[in-house]
């Protein structure tokens, strides 16, 4: 099979393990059928999956309030979008704790239990440390079927034992030399209130237990990101004076540590042959997950466009983002041109590949109402010819995506916060769920509905009926969506949110318990409000828009006004160059 069709199968088999993550996170259990029609429909789907997720990476110095940031699109056809929640736990010593792999919910096997867990939303926990992921798949000979950890086990593992990205970092070490790395090559974002760092890691095949991986610290002031293709190339090497047990640290007085990475990365790869030469010319991503065109194309380019839109001088990669010239790699991180602010980088999360050669609201695909979007298959052949879709940030398939931001100056509840929402990334609203609640929205909710069974109260499908609704009129749909999309997260940003810190810092000071109470009874309110209004403005579009028309309600029902706009212009001028005079009116008074 070629790269991009077993790239395919283990994303779907990712998809697989988002609906299983419903066992480990909530000990609900899933019942047989439906976990074979769902495997049945995952499966059948394998060929049809385009390359899924992206994250960015936001330094302290690179946002205007000092935040850390991540941003994720978790995307799958098939992956239902919910906000889980793990509360914090106590256990025994001596206490063991079973584990699933993610892509099929195998159990893989027993690891040793912490004495303590902490609380965790979503993907970030009460302490303000947040992880996010994308699958590069690498060099398919490497994969482990004897590992126990599996990429999904190590994020959620670590978030519920870790205060610190550099716990993290040193725990993930650990688990996978002890156990063994069951999945194909990772990404991991990884931050706190303090730093951010980006991780690579893959398994080093049968008979070699553990993995090689990778950590980067970004330089404050900068940014990064990662979409399915390992970025990680040349790395500082040891100097002697820095190891796994200067990982630790208190407050803010850091080690100026910049990279840390597993003992054995650059002699497992001469060993296998990826790599000969001087160690200083060692690079992780060429060893282990070389770049090609699909690659660059489907993955490099969501990240590459949204550097674009924050620096410049992006243009010089262009050739590289298009798969034209896998010489010409962009950086690993690059510095923006200005500050950003949460919402800048929810909006980085929005892009189709606006104002580029990429773009995908103008050609012929993008339909008469320029709908920004392209149906399954990513890869089509025609009289021989092997032809693309491309595959951008904002996407249909999208179950949930957030923004996590961690700010060190607030205490940990409250400073925390994942910017959470579901579907497409293009016209979700990012709610604010603080990072210390413990209860998640209803309409958010595990177990409200799934990808087969319909909900009108879940925020999933609420706001799948409005997205999908507008993808059939998209230029006069979306810009009505994004108005209200910017009101309402707007409103949370710049009003409510700073309000809400401020009440809750204070109450922290009296009482941590009546803190968390205050974020909870805000977070749920929030969330199960958004899902209301959003209801609403389905109901209002769809009676505006219905049947290809567009309503203008007057004060009553005869002064209403019904218009039907023409396609346009360039939609017009393809229909005659495709059917030349087939539609030409020859007679007077046509209509």
């Amino acid at each position: 099979m070629n790269k991009l069709v077993v790239t395919q199968m283990l994303f779907c088999a990712s998809i697989i393990k988002k609906i299983l993550f419903l066992k480990i996170i909530t000990n609900k259990k899933i019942s047989m059928k439906k976990l074979f029609l769902t495997t049945a429909v995952m499966f059948f789907f394998i060929f049809q999956n385009s390359n899924a997720c992206t994250n960015f990476i936001i330094t302290k110095g690179a946002s205007t309030d000092g935040s850390v940031m991540i941003s994720y699109t978790a995307d799958s056809h098939q992956l239902y979008g919910e906000l889980y929640y793990k509360p914090a736990q106590d256990y025994p010593e001596g206490t063991t704790m079973d584990v699933y792999e993610w892509d099929t919910g195998e159990f893989r096997g027993k690891i040793k239990q912490a004495l303590h867990t902490y609380s965790v939303i979503g993907n970030i926990n009460e302490y303000q440390l947040a992880i996010g992921e994308t699958t590069y798949g690498g060099r398919e000979e490497l994969f482990d079927s004897t590992g126990i950890m599996d990429y999904g086990s190590l994020i959620y593992i670590s978030l519920q034992r870790c205060k610190t990205a550099r716990e993290a970092i040193k725990l993930i070490g650990e688990l996978v030399a002890e156990y063994g790395y069951y999945s194909s090559g990772e990404s991991f974002s990884i931050c706190d209130a303090n730093e951010a760092w980006i991780f690579e890691i893959i398994s080093k095949g049968a008979g070699n237990k553990g993995a090689v991986w990778v950590a980067r610290r970004i330089p404050d002031g900068y940014i990064s990101g990662h979409a399915n293709q390992a970025r990680i190339t040349t790395f500082p090497l040891a100097d002697g004076k820095t190891s796994i047990t200067d990982l630790q640290y208190k407050k803010i007085n850091l080690p100026a540590i910049e990279c840390i990475y597993a003992h054995d990365i650059i002699e497992f790869a001469k060993t296998k042959g990826y790599f000969s030469g001087k160690d200083a010319d060692f690079s992780f991503a060429d060893a282990y997950a070389p770049i090609n065109f699909e690659g660059a194309r489907f993955c490099e380019a969501r990240v590459w466009a949204g550097f674009n839109r924050v620096n410049k001088d992006m243009g010089q990669y262009l050739d590289y983002a298009m798969g034209k010239n896998l010489k010409n790699r962009f950086p690993l991180w690059i510095k923006p041109d200005r500050k950003l602010s949460v919402y800048d980088v929810m909006e980085i999360m929005r892009d189709h590949f606006e104002g580029t050669p990429m773009d995908m609201n103008n050609d012929l695909g993008a339909g008469p109402f320029k709908c920004p979007y392209r149906w399954r298959p990513m890869t089509w052949k025609i009289d021989g010819v092997d032809y693309i879709h491309e595959r951008a940030t904002s996407t249909q398939q999208t179950g949930f995506s957030f923004v996590t931001q961690s700010r060190s100056w607030l205490p940990a509840p409250v400073g925390g916060i994942i910017w959470f929402g579901v579907d497409d990334s293009y016209s979700t609203v990012y709610a604010p769920m603080y990072c210390g609640i413990n209860r998640v929205p209803d309409s958010y909710a595990v177990g409200l509905g799934d990808m087969v069974t319909f909900n009108e109260n879940a925020a999933f499908w609420v706001f799948n009926q409005v997205s999908n609704f507008a993808y059939t009129r998209y230029c006069d749909i979306i810009p009505e969506i994004r108005t209200l999309q910017k009101e309402i997260e707007t409103r949370y940003i710049t009003e409510e949110v700073p309000e809400i810190d401020k009440k809750a810092s204070a109450l922290y000071q009296e009482s941590p318990a009546k803190a968390v109470d205050f974020l909870t009874q805000y977070s749920v309110k929030t969330g199960n409000e958004l899902v209301v209004r959003w209801k609403k403005l389905y109901a209002d579009l769809f009676v505006k828009y219905m049947d290809g028309n567009i309503k203008y309600p007057g004060k009553n029902k005869e002064s209403s006004k019904i218009k039907q706009p023409p396609y346009r212009d360039e939609w017009y001028r393809m229909i005659i160059k495709e059917t030349g005079d087939r539609y030409r009116n020859l007679g007077p008074g046509g209509h």
